[in-house]
């Protein structure tokens, strides 16, 4: 506490200088100056000390005038350039900003300096700063980029906007409410192929050749838009009335091995950032193959809460798995074999589970050893994001105790080592 009372002290000395009696102390300047010129005037008389009195007090008038220059009551406008927020953007793009600006009244405006503001969701903080000379018409306009952006949510706060007089001696702030929040997802690949995936499936069901011609059950899921050459026994009437548009019936499908993909969240795991942003991308891309081949994708994500996505059909499931994707990070503070044994229990057998992770050794042996023992099909998804030493070992200690693997250095290879390793 005794450190305390210097700081405190420290700060009513600044503030006494900076305010006498809730006047700033320019303007006591200013003041001592105007009758300071006065006085000159009325005891010494002449040109001179007349002069000097208009001068002082058109300075002082001016200065005095310029709490009414409009900055306080000034409007704006934010515009996007060349990408529309509206729609979900990707990890690595940037976002063009533009900012119209009008002041209302007629005082002049030298410049007005803008401050945005725009706040990441886990509470990273971007300042962009630029000025402008407004125009005969008191309007002007920002244009900038921003740097490419990380996955997350992000919100645009506030615009500072402030000016000064021509002798830079009093300044006028203002702050522009121009909320927008937009979200950017996760890196993504195409991916074309799961070879070992879609042989398991085949191999189970040998009647499908591919998981879009698994028969049709006659239990209704939902409506999905209308394709051309569908049945008019097809058409969902009730929805199509509801929304408008042309819809059709969903059903379900016959039953296929679900895939759950689980995602290590656990931070004492993950080197770096960027090692935890490949594991996401991975993740992302790997819901969108899903998503791209009608199959049923579930998502395990145990961190400082735990959310569980159920398999299921559909492009809802699709778009809710990559929202939490978007927003999730590495806080996790349990061990793999944790999660598994309380969060696996109810999987049926024959689950096909991938588990994102770049642990190695005998703690993922014995996490796949038991999603084995629960007669479910593992898979390891090595992500490490660099060239390792030892790459080959660990695969081949994996194929020795019966179990898949993959090795994922960068998300680029992605589609390569899924379609043509494993």
């Amino acid at each position: 506490m005794s450190d305390l009372y210097p700081k405190i002290k420290l700060q009513n000395v600044r503030f006494s200088q900076r305010v006498v009696y809730g006047v700033n102390i320019k303007v006591w300047l200013i003041l001592c100056c105007f009758f300071a010129s006065l006085l000159f005037l009325l005891f010494q008389g002449g040109k001179l000390s007349f002069m000097v009195f208009i001068i002082v007090s058109v300075l002082c008038i001016y200065l005095g005038l310029g709490q009414w220059s409009g900055i306080r009551k000034s409007k704006g406008v934010r515009t996007f350039t060349e990408t529309n927020p509206n729609n979900l953007l990707e990890a690595g793009v940037s976002l063009g900003i533009k900012i119209k600006l009008e002041i209302p009244g007629f005082w002049p405006v030298p410049y007005v300096l803008i401050k945005d503001h725009l706040k990441r969701h886990n509470g990273g903080d971007q300042i962009f700063e630029a000025s402008i000379i407004p125009d005969w018409k008191r309007t002007g306009m920002i244009e900038y980029k921003t740097p490419p952006l990380r996955r997350g949510v992000y919100h645009f706060t506030k615009t500072d906007c402030s000016t000064e007089d021509i002798f830079g001696f009093f300044e006028h702030k203002a702050s522009l409410n121009l909320d927008h929040s937009f979200s950017v997802l996760p890196q993504r690949v195409k991916i074309s192929e799961w070879k070992k995936l879609q042989k398991m499936l085949k191999g189970m069901h040998h009647h499908s050749t591919f998981s879009r011609t698994v028969r049709e059950t006659t239990q209704i899921n939902g409506a999905r838009e209308y394709n051309y050459g569908d049945r008019l026994s097809r058409i969902h009437w009730n929805a199509t009335a509801k929304t408008g548009v042309i819809k059709s019936k969903e059903f379900e499908r016959e039953s296929l091995p679900k895939t759950i993909l689980i995602l290590d969240r656990a931070e004492k795991h993950y080197e770096n950032k960027e090692q935890f942003e490949l594991a996401v991308s991975v993740a992302a891309s790997l819901i969108e193959y899903g998503a791209k081949s009608d199959l049923a994708f579930g998502l395990l994500s145990t961190g400082a809460e735990s959310t569980y996505f159920e398999p299921k059909y559909g492009h809802s499931q699709h778009i809710h798995m990559l929202n939490h994707l978007i927003v999730t990070e590495a806080d996790g503070k349990f061990s793999l074999d944790q999660i598994l044994k309380e969060r696996t229990r109810n999987l049926q057998p024959g689950t096909f589970v991938a588990v994102i992770s770049p642990k190695t050794g005998e703690q993922m042996l014995a996490a796949l050893g038991w999603i084995s023992l629960r007669q479910m099909n593992p898979c390891h998804l090595w992500v490490h994001g660099e060239m390792k030493a030892g790459r080959a070992e660990w695969m081949k200690q994996l194929r020795m105790q019966g179990y898949l693997g993959y090795d994922i250095p960068s998300l680029q290879e992605l589609s390569f080592v899924l379609g043509g390793q494993g």
